[in-house]
């Protein structure tokens, strides 16, 4: 199996969110390959069978401006084989909270096979730790099961 985490981060939530889900999928023997935004080859996404979006939110709900090629690589190539999961992290303060991970999930229902979406507040804690656990099995489920 072909897994990509593609992020970014902006303070390092993030950052620190994709690789707690990373070293999940390492346990479960997945190799995973971890790429930031701009290092992503945008042309190997469909060959991908997997591909996990790691995200923080800009302004007012949008998406960062380093993550759009990849929005726009999902909304052009032939992706619909392709697993997807959005994970962000955020501020419940804002009135959108992480409202670039409803738009990317938004937009990989309609052009891919999206498994599951994560909400983090601030940063990973503890207590995400099984949600972060229940998203890695449902990514897995989807890939092994073809769901």
């Amino acid at each position: 199996m072909n897994l990509a985490i593609v992020y970014t981060s902006k303070t390092g939530n993030t950052e620190e969110l994709v690789y707690v889900l990373r070293d999940l999928f390492l346990r479960k023997k997945i190799e995973v390959c971890l790429f930031r935004s701009d290092q992503f080859p945008l042309q190997d996404l469909p060959s991908f069978d997997a591909v996990i979006i790691g995200t923080y939110t800009w302004g007012d709900g949008e998406i960062p401006v380093e993550m759009r090629a990849l929005y726009r690589a999902f909304e052009t190539m032939d992706t619909k084989h392709v697993v997807t999961g959005v994970v962000g992290t955020g501020d419940s303060f804002y009135p959108h909270f992480c409202g670039a991970v409803d738009a990317f999930r938004d937009m990989l229902y309609a052009h891919c096979r999206l498994a599951v979406t994560l909400k983090i507040e601030v940063s990973p804690q503890t207590t995400d730790l099984e949600r972060c656990r229940r998203f890695a099995d449902t990514i897995w489920n989807k890939i092994e099961n073809g769901a």
